[in-house]
């Protein structure tokens, strides 16, 4: 299966990350731009957007950016830096780039923005297993 199409299969047959509302804006090899909108069923107790939201946002633009190589690929190490609060109806848009791949790791930042403003950024480190993507 080519790279770029890998992505889309992936979020079809993804419940969570269609929940979260998430649309695919732009792909290729070794990267994914997503986005999604804040809504009110993701807040916290304190009416800003729960961590997990914009982490989700992100996993998944890492997942799918690292997959593009054509190998099924599978996080083993994340983390995420929150630096600004969001709020519902916040337009948030992440992108995963690959800094470094090799034959069975690659390393990833992504960044979490609201228009210009970086709102998280988030590493990981992929495994890219043996098994290819199929039709």
């Amino acid at each position: 299966m080519e790279g770029t199409r890998i992505p889309y299969k992936m979020l079809s047959e993804d419940p969570f990350s269609t929940w979260l509302g998430i649309e695919i804006l732009e792909c290729e090899l070794g990267r994914c731009k997503v986005a999604m909108t804040v809504r009110k069923e993701m807040l916290n107790g304190m009416n800003k957007a729960h961590g997990g939201i914009s982490y989700s946002l992100a996993d998944t633009a890492f997942s799918f950016a690292a997959n593009t190589h054509g190998k099924y690929a599978v996080s083993i190490e994340t983390s995420i830096n929150h630096m600004e609060p969001l709020k519902e109806g916040d337009y948030l848009i992440a992108e995963s780039v690959i800094e470094k791949v090799s034959n069975k790791v690659g390393f990833n930042i992504i960044e979490v923005k609201r228009g210009d403003e970086l709102v998280a950024l988030f590493k990981g480190v992929v495994y890219r297993t043996n098994k290819d993507w199929v039709e």
